[in-house]
């Protein structure tokens, strides 16, 4: 089998190790390379004509860091066996900066996790002044921390606050500020990379690191002094505060540099070890690098794309309805270089809405992201206009006007009059069944929905919507435009509320039923917030607006008649809009009272409520804000709404925050187990009230506490869904 590592001797006694994993497009840490990297090291290390080594790389990166599904692996192992091959990772790296020879990372692209960790192994690190070159550790986006001696050589190298900085926050950094760091020693040119690289060596460079050397002291001093104190504690704090401690591998990060910074390198290389091993077999890093990497990278590769549709492009785009939505979807399709026609009903708005991308476009030329020159450029991309004959030659058309089945039924019809016969017509709605929509344009097959979300240019998901008269063409095409502006996609089948809509809207509305209860406003805030959402239920209807949310009921309500469950919710912000006129964020009142960036709870819901306060516990809450969302995701896999676990994970991460740390809905379903969340549901449909009532797939998986992600095949079937 072909090793990962090649080396060539030059005539200096250099041995130069070039790292070039095969049938890969980057470098990956695997059990194969580590292995191949160990041996080489040795085999130079003991070869008397060798004076020194240099690790580089065959590829445009450096080493991405290690592979996610050798780790999936590692975590089904036991913990004896993962701390062992752990602590064989740490040996090979650990021989070779003991080695007697002086070794340099001559790092010509990204390096990444794993891949840093072996170059901070390293006795000297030059880097390439490569744009694109990136270091850092993002394992914690994860639910993993550096396992390979991060947790110990970066903080033996940089002050304190940046080692910690980097380790928990997963941030990636370029070649001149991990220079200023001292994280890298020079930063070259590509082509003198090498060079600078070898001469550390015949220039007789040290091959002993800080940390062995005599009176080695740490760069921040004692971390026992008042400003190790007051980083941990700020630390402590800090990351108490953004994870409220529901991420183990942030926690484990502090404990592996407080304690390892008072071991010596091989000590804390053990403790690290052992953190490791208990973080790695958690569910938190189980769940997280089966989403965060796999279900993702899967959405993004559009796994769920027609594969006999030629892929396309789309050249020019029709865009209706220059709202905040509209502009948005814009401005991101001129990012990608496509022309828009932007339209609205006068031509004010259209010019306000090209406007409002504009100053989307000055922020990208203030943080450096792009030029003058290239601002113009997009900007001229987007032409504003009344006229929907500039549409005829548009291949894609989305409508994002008002959320009212009559305004946008005008305006389809107004599309259907000028589109080319072929064109791809899709609508941005939220919640209005797209079938119902489609008997607007003349050609079904052709069109679909496409739901953005708020605020587009920040947030990546795209949930793609198949109406029963959806073609595979306009799904394939569909896709492709939503890979184009690099964002990710989920394919769903056509329901009031879809799924993200459908499922979050339980969140907001179990929210309102908890203060219906007498249950006070912070209480029911907090308790969705330290249950890892990343705002309170009653924030969230502020910041949709409680204008658009009573539309959404309203909608809902007529639509399903005897079957509407919400009539607690609708009563109380029919109320609130009608009675207060409060909106949400967008007048400043909602909810909560708004000045500029401050923001309280308004004091006036406890009499609009008119319920005597009551006192729940903590956890009772957050379940039932949790378990309300697991219903109700279950119910969209029993009908076929969303095809499969891994899609609901995905869409509820990107879409609306779901508790990355559980992995998404479905994880979450798999982690607390089918036969106690059946047990909960029962409870709290005597409880609390007939929404809480388990689905029939939740009553199946129940009964044998079966896993959720075990049962797509026949969560598909049991929906009809081919």
């Amino acid at each position: 089998m072909t090793s990962a590592i090649s080396t060539v001797i030059d005539k200096d006694g250099i041995a130069v190790l070039t790292w070039n994993t095969p049938d890969s497009a980057v470098n990956l840490l695997t059990d194969k390379s580590l292995s191949d990297l160990d041996a080489a090291v040795k085999s130079a290390a003991q070869n008397d004509q060798v004076k020194g080594i240099v690790l580089t790389s065959a590829k445009s990166d450096w080493v991405a860091g290690a592979d996610l599904s050798m780790l999936e692996v590692l975590a089904s192992l036991t913990p004896e066996e993962v701390y062992q091959r752990m602590m064989k990772v740490h040996a090979s790296l650990r021989f070779m900066e003991t080695c007697k020879m002086p070794v340099v990372a001559a790092i010509n692209g990204t390096a990444l996790g794993g891949g840093l960790e072996v170059a901070l192994a390293c006795h000297y690190r030059v880097a390439a002044n490569n744009p694109k070159l990136k270091l850092g550790f993002p394992e914690v986006t994860f639910g993993l921390f550096p396992g390979a001696g991060g947790t110990q050589r970066l903080p033996r190298l940089v002050k304190l606050p940046d080692a910690l900085r980097l380790l928990t926050e997963g941030k990636q950094i370029g070649a001149e500020e991990a220079q200023k760091l001292n994280i890298v020693h020079k930063v070259v040119a590509p082509d003198q990379l090498l060079e600078e690289a070898k001469a550390y060596i015949r220039n007789g460079g040290s091959a002993e690191q800080p940390w062995d050397v005599k009176g080695f002291r740490l760069p921040s001093g004692d971390i026992h002094s008042i400003q190790g104190f007051e980083t941990f504690v700020g630390a402590n704090g800090l990351i108490s505060k953004m994870t409220n401690c529901n991420y183990p591998a942030p926690i484990a990060i502090l404990e592996c540099v407080y304690h390892g910074l008072q071991l010596t390198i091989d000590e804390g290389s053990q403790l690290e070890a052992r953190k490791f091993t208990k973080v790695i077999r958690s569910s938190v890093a189980k769940n997280m690098i089966r989403t965060m990497f796999f279900s993702m990278n899967n959405a993004a590769k559009l796994k769920d794309r027609p594969k006999d549709v030629p892929q396309q492009k789309v050249n020019k785009l029709g865009m209706v309805g220059a709202g905040l939505m509209g502009t948005g979807i814009a401005y991101v399709s001129a990012l990608s270089e496509i022309e828009v026609v932007l339209i609205d009903s006068t031509r004010e708005l259209a010019e306000k809405g090209k406007a409002a991308c504009a100053k989307l476009i000055e922020k990208r030329v203030a943080r450096g992201k792009t030029t003058k020159e290239k601002a113009e450029a997009l900007l001229n991309r987007i032409t504003p206009t009344t006229d929907y004959a500039m549409l005829s030659d548009c291949s894609l058309i989305i409508e994002a006007v008002y959320e009212d089945p009559k305004v946008k039924e005008e305006v389809l019809k107004k599309i259907n009059a000028v589109a080319k016969q072929d064109a791809v017509i899709a609508s941005n709605t939220s919640s209005l069944p797209i079938s119902a929509l489609g008997q607007n344009v003349s050609n079904q097959k052709n069109f679909i929905g496409i739901h953005f979300f708020s605020p587009v240019d920040k947030m990546q998901l795209v949930e793609v919507i198949r109406g029963k008269k959806t073609g595979d063409e306009a799904v394939a095409r569909s896709l492709d435009f939503v890979q184009q502006i690099r964002k990710t996609p989920i394919v769903v089948n056509d329901s009031h509320g879809f799924y993200t809509t459908r499922v979050f809207s339980t969140y907001t509305n179990e929210g309102v039923y908890l203060l219906s209860e007498g249950i006070a406003p912070a209480l029911i805030e907090n308790a969705g917030r330290m249950a890892g959402l990343p705002m309170g239920p009653l924030e969230v209807a502020d910041m949709v607006g409680l204008d658009t949310v009573q539309r959404i009921l309203t909608a809902a309500k007529t639509l399903l008649g005897d079957k509407f469950q919400d009539q607690i919710t609708w009563d109380i912000v029919t109320r609130i809009v009608q009675n207060e006129q409060r909106l949400g964020q967008k007048n400043g009142k909602g909810f909560y009272d708004y000045n500029g960036k401050e923001k309280r709870l308004w004091k006036g819901i406890a009499q609009l409520i008119g319920k005597e306060s009551v006192t729940p516990e903590l956890e009772a809450v957050q379940k039932r804000l949790l378990v309300i969302q697991a219903i109700e995701a279950i119910r969209c896999l029993e009908e076929g709404v969303v095809l499969e676990p891994a899609d609901a994970d995905v869409g509820s991460i990107l879409g609306w925050g779901f508790c990355p740390f559980h992995g998404g809905i479905a994880s979450y379903v798999d982690t607390v187990g089918t036969k106690w969340l059946l047990e909960e549901a029962t409870r709290l449909e005597q409880t609390a009230g007939p929404r809480f009532a388990p689905p029939e797939l939740l009553k199946q998986l129940g009964k044998e506490n079966k896993r959720l992600f075990d049962y797509k095949r026949e969560a598909k079937e049991l929906a009809g869904v081919k």
